[in-house]
């Protein structure tokens, strides 16, 4: 068995200098984001592992993939009925990053958390492939299912429901947006002094520091 100390790489990919801390959050992520698109290394370069935490504290995280990213935030879709949903409701804060890792940096976002419009929402789901928008329908999300075949069958009892016409979106599905309060941004370095910029918005006016690595 491989030992994971065993495995070192050292990081020159590119650097973050003082500069960087001219440029507001979303400007470098969007940035950021466009260059792990147009890189062709990056698998889902919108993915994020999102986290929360639920009544008792105790913390989850998954991947999930964005599907907006604005001056407001990053959005993503589920079931309002999902173990993560849950969490939210429960306690409406998360903290979410992108790892591009091909690309030797990540950027980390964290803050509160509150559903998309009912709009923004059908939107959405108006662009999914068909499956997508069935699928959504006939997963309980988090829930305990009795096989995978009997949730093909539940997709085929809506494909019957829905023929060959709009699929609207599930009222218990929707988006969430997570409203960032600190934004940062890590590039690997040589030798293990990494590059860290850290975005922080203190009574409404975003403060930069760069951070040890």
């Amino acid at each position: 068995m491989t030992d994971p100390a065993s495995l070192r790489r050292d990081y020159g990919a590119a650097e973050m200098g003082d500069a960087a801390a001219a440029v507001d959050w979303f400007t470098q992520l969007r940035a950021w984001f466009d260059e792990a698109v147009a890189s062709g290394v990056v698998v889902e370069p919108n993915a994020i592992q999102l986290a929360t935490v639920d009544a008792a504290g105790r913390p989850s995280v998954r991947t999930v993939l964005v599907k907006a990213l604005d001056e407001r935030g990053v959005v993503f879709y589920t079931n309002y009925e999902s173990a993560k949903a849950r969490d939210l409701e429960q306690n409406p804060y998360a903290a979410a990053i992108f790892a591009w890792l091909p690309l030797e940096r990540q950027a980390r976002l964290s803050g509160p958390v509150e559903r998309v419009s009912r709009a923004e929402t059908e939107a959405y789901f108006a662009t999914r492939p068909r499956g997508s928008q069935l699928a959504a329908w006939a997963s309980a999300q988090s829930s305990v299912i009795a096989s995978r075949a009997s949730l093909e069958e539940k997709v085929r009892e809506l494909e019957a429901r829905f023929p060959g016409a709009d699929v609207p979106a599930p009222p218990n599905w929707g988006g969430y947006r997570v409203r960032p309060e600190v934004v940062e941004f890590w590039q690997g370095r040589h030798d293990r002094l990494h590059d860290r910029l850290r975005h922080r918005l203190v009574e409404g006016e975003w403060v930069v520091e760069r951070l040890a690595p």
